[in-house]
């Protein structure tokens, strides 16, 4: 590895991308915008914290920041996947959606490795609890989670002596 390059584990483009192209598969035939996809791709690997299965990746102590630079990754995730009929594209009267492409149903039947399974395992049951909820539903549900994190980040903020 070269030196000042910190290794970047399951937060690239290509790990992000192959999160989309589990939720997207898990899914198809619906499509989601930019902005659920950010925040099923969150939710997606903090399963437990949701009452699902058990989490993916370890718990951070500040959520909603976790959460807001999530926007670019996944953009720019879905971009990679799209150069490789993973990820389509679509202009709807809503604005723009995501969903399978045409090679992520073979995509997806191919991986194997126990961490790839377990990640289609949560996108079935993310998509299930949580997939076909109105936009104004999972706002909802977004909004309980996130009053529960900013509850976090003040009693973090409170142990290093700051204001709350």
């Amino acid at each position: 590895m070269s030196q000042g390059r910190e290794p970047i584990t399951f937060n690239g483009p290509l790990e992000a991308g192959i999160r989309a192209i589990s939720i997207l598969g898990a899914a198809y035939p619906k499509t989601y915008d930019l902005q659920r996809l950010v925040a099923l791709d969150y939710l997606l690997v903090h399963t437990g914290d949701i009452d699902g299965p058990e989490n993916l990746h370890p718990p951070t102590p500040t959520h909603s920041a976790e959460l807001l630079v999530r926007r670019k990754l996944v953009e720019q995730s879905l971009l990679l996947m799209m150069t490789r009929d993973l990820v389509e594209r679509e202009v709807t009267p809503d604005g723009i959606k995501y969903g399978a492409g045409e090679n992520a149903a073979t995509f997806l039947s191919s991986v194997s490795s126990s961490y790839l399974v377990a990640l289609k395992d949560r996108a079935a049951w993310l998509v299930e609890a949580f997939g076909g909820l109105s936009d104004q539903q999972f706002k909802g549900v977004m909004r309980r989670f996130f009053d529960k994190w900013v509850e976090e980040f003040q009693q973090v903020e409170k142990s290093l002596g700051g204001e709350a």
